[in-house]
């Protein structure tokens, strides 16, 4: 009995993480450059149940001992763009492709043997004061008072070789536009300011979030600079919407609350049984 309440113990804790993903995709659908984020559910390993007779066992079937949450899985597709008109929004349009490789609408490929291929995206290069290098969509920039150009939380954006993009003192965004291959010039005298150092990210999965959406790689894989002939544009005076499908989101909720509910009736029904077991069925008249 006490089995069976364990298992929907676990359910219930890990539909209340399915549904703390979802109210964090929902409040954060109007966030530039967000990305869905989807939480992971997986089983508990199998036990084999057998009746013991003596030295003889027959075997009885397979017992499935609950689920649980086991981890958070970002979406990185593309979003729609957004017009701002602001000279220092910018975003990002990627379809990078790779040789014999056809991606599905969820960015990935599997071949005939199994294996699974990841759509690579591009993303900002951004340093926080601490030096740590990380990854954004996130493209509504500002200039701080030193001239470099900052995300929402500090962070500066880094150019080509790795060196924060800075301004002259009597710069503005205003007056500069970005070309093709990511340079920020000024069109009327031809002067380039900096050129931003677009990443690309092979295998989206590896990122972390780590806040203010932002991504960090974890393990072995190194971020590669966008290069020329990749299918990346950067848009000056756009932003990238979050890539939150709102309608989705709200069936995922209500699918959630339910299933939590219905493991919370059976966590009830063990209740009273147990009740039962230990106050009426064991009292002795």
């Amino acid at each position: 009995m006490l089995r069976g309440l364990y298992t929907a113990a676990a359910g219930m804790t890990a539909q209340q993480r399915r549904h703390d993903a979802v109210t964090n995709n929902i409040s954060n659908i109007n966030t530039p450059g967000y990305k869905q984020s989807n939480a992971v559910t997986r089983s508990f390993p199998e036990m084999m149940i057998a009746l013991t007779e003596g030295n003889n066992k027959t075997p009885i079937g397979r017992l499935n001992t609950g689920v649980f949450a086991e981890e958070s899985l970002s979406v990185q597709l593309q979003g729609d763009l957004m017009q701002t008109n602001r000279s220092s929004d910018f975003a990002i349009m990627s379809d990078i492709e790779l040789p014999g490789v056809a991606f599905d609408e969820s960015g990935k490929s599997v071949s005939e043997d199994g294996e699974v291929t990841y759509q690579p995206q591009a993303f900002f290069t951004v340093q926080d004061a601490s030096g740590e290098t990380t990854y954004t969509r996130g493209g509504r920039f500002t200039v701080d008072d030193q001239g470099y150009l900052t995300t929402s939380d500090g962070s500066q954006v880094l150019g080509q070789g790795g060196n924060p993009i800075q301004l002259a003192p009597d710069q503005s965004m205003d007056k500069l536009t970005v070309t093709s291959d990511f340079r920020l010039v000024d069109p009327m005298t031809g002067e380039q300011v900096g050129q931003f150092m677009l990443s690309r990210i092979d295998n989206p999965n590896n990122l972390v979030r780590v806040g203010n959406g932002k991504f960090a790689l974890q393990g072995d894989e190194q971020a590669q600079v966008v290069g020329a002939g990749e299918r990346v544009e950067l848009r000056q005076g756009y932003l990238e919407r979050s890539n939150v499908d709102s309608a989705q989101s709200m069936v995922d909720l209500m699918s959630a609350m339910r299933a939590y509910e219905a493991n919370q009736k059976v966590i009830q029904f063990y209740d009273r049984s147990l009740d039962k077991a230990v106050n009426e069925v064991g009292r002795v008249n």
